[in-house]
């Protein structure tokens, strides 16, 4: 991987961590929170489009098709993932999506888009999947011995991750088949998004906007932060495979779990070291 791609997803993964600190149990608002953010990031990101050269030579026929798939499967991650915090244990769902995720990503490069990581590199991968799933798993609680059946979080977590590798391979053979522009590409999923949100709002309009109202800062780092680290990400994909890019942007939870241990003082400080420093060992086989 070169060395400017490497910046550009190392970017993203902390720019993701930010706002996901800063956002952090706002985003339980759930389908409200969802559209004020999309609107935010269309309008944000839409303001910026005239001064990044536009469309370029984006295919028009294959960017409305691209936007418009993506937007679909952005909303069917973000509920999907949504419902199993619901019926689930958070740790597992998130560790489990954030490992899958990467994993068939990278699976799916391998056999839909013809990339052939070299050894060294799928050794990082796996480490950095690795170090992912372990820094998820340490405040899973034990499981009754008299559960039976699949766990609802560890489902829900697989979905999310299928959801996650479905979204990275569509965008990366998008934005590389019919040359998008990353800037107008997300904003255009942006606003798939706020066509989608606004049906299943209903009649909730006026909670919607009162939640504006008191969240509105938060509001505006999410809408963004969160393009900004996807548009990042769409860049990088254009420069290096994606089955490099898609486990290393997972470095945004190595950043998440150290702001855990050195702020919030969370428990288990070793445990979560340990595991962040086998997904930095990755990135170095990554860097080879």
């Amino acid at each position: 991987m070169s060395f400017l791609a490497l910046v550009l997803v190392f970017s993203a993964a902390v720019t993701h961590a930010t706002w996901n600190i800063i956002a952090h149990g706002v985003s339980r608002a759930g389908i409200p929170f969802l559209w004020c953010g999309a609107v935010a990031g269309a309008v944000i990101w839409g303001a910026v489009i005239p001064f990044t050269g536009g469309l370029h030579e984006s295919d028009l026929a294959g960017f409305f098709l691209g936007v418009g798939v993506s937007g679909v499967l952005h909303v069917a991650y973000m509920l999907v993932l949504q419902h199993g915090y619901r019926v689930g244990n958070l740790s597992t769902v998130y560790a489990t999506a954030r490992g899958s995720g990467p994993f068939l990503a990278v699976i799916a490069a391998i056999l839909l888009l013809g990339e052939r990581p070299s050894v060294w590199a799928l050794v990082g991968v796996l480490a950095i999947i690795g170090g992912v799933i372990a820094l998820g798993l340490v405040d899973m609680p034990p499981r009754g011995n008299g559960r039976r059946g699949w766990d609802p979080s560890i489902v829900f977590g697989l979905l999310t991750g299928v959801a996650i590798a479905t979204y990275t391979i569509w965008d990366t053979h998008a934005v590389r088949e019919w040359s998008l522009a990353p800037v107008p590409y997300m904003v255009g999923t942006c606003l798939m998004e706020i066509f989608v949100y606004s049906f299943m709002l209903r009649r909730r309009w006026g909670a919607t906007l009162a939640f504006a109202k008191l969240e509105w800062r938060r509001i505006l780092v999410f809408g963004f932060l969160s393009p900004l680290s996807y548009i990042l990400i769409l860049i990088a994909v254009t420069m290096a495979p994606v089955a490099l890019v898609a486990p290393l942007r997972e470095v945004s939870v190595v950043l998440v779990s150290l702001f855990g241990v050195l702020v919030l003082k969370e428990s288990k400080p070793g445990w979560r070291l340990g595991a962040s420093g086998i997904v930095v060992a990755g990135i170095i086989l990554l860097a080879l």
